[in-house]
């Protein structure tokens, strides 16, 4: 026994049980400034950094008025809107279960299920003019197949936005290296005055997401 009071064999044993990966994925959590910094201010997770810098860059928060969330959970995106809109009507969809947020109505299930896109309207009584989707597909560790699957929900988004929104609105997605696919891209350039790809600071410099920012919605007029 250690003067601590804790068993330095049991703590050792601990650590062998646990994957090299697993190893640097908890190094890296204890000793990322952004995930301190959640903590710190009340965030669920590091990506509200992520929101709020891409929103200091593309002014896409304030003055939103109704606020689509797709994959709430953990929930951070929608802590960042309710702070940054304290006005805007916010729903959020997600297949896991969220932990309640103030002002923010949540639906647990699949974005994907036909009646998602009904479901998320009439939950925000009205027509939204900011559709926002952290959604990434759960990886099966083959690439190509992972970069598809993300790209495939990517795509539901985007339909989903530009059947959606009030013209002028905007529509910010998270992609995977190499931005959005060619046909995703020219159908969000058809119906956005401005589309754009940006890596905000609080994306790890490992990872291969990016953003799609697509603003100034034409409408279906």
């Amino acid at each position: 026994m250690s003067r601590s009071g804790r068993n330095p064999d049991k703590r050792v044993r601990t650590a062998r049980k646990r994957s090299a990966s697993s190893t640097r994925w908890l190094e890296r959590q204890l000793n990322d400034p952004y995930v301190k910094q959640a903590k710190a201010e009340g965030y669920r997770s590091r990506a509200a950094y992520k929101l709020i810098e891409l929103d200091e860059r593309f002014s896409l928060i304030r003055g939103a008025k109704r606020v689509v969330d797709l994959g709430i959970a953990p929930g951070g995106w929608s802590q960042v809107v309710r702070k940054l809109a304290p006005g805007a009507a916010v729903v959020g969809i997600d297949l896991l279960p969220t932990d309640p947020i103030d002002g923010v109505s949540i639906l647990q299930m699949d974005f994907m299920d036909d009646a998602a896109p009904a479901a998320l309207e009439a939950e925000l009584d009205g027509t939204p003019d900011l559709v926002l989707s952290d959604m990434a597909a759960n990886t099966v560790g083959h690439k190509q197949t992972d970069h598809l699957r993300t790209m495939a929900l990517v795509e539901a988004a985007a339909w989903f936005a530009i059947e959606n929104l009030q013209s002028g609105g905007a529509f910010v997605a998270k992609v995977l290296a190499g931005g959005t696919d060619s046909d995703l891209l020219d159908m969000l350039k058809q119906n956005f005055a401005s589309v754009k790809h940006a890596k905000p600071p609080a994306s790890r410099k490992g990872s291969s997401e990016w953003y799609v920012v697509a603003q100034k919605f034409k409408g279906r007029g």
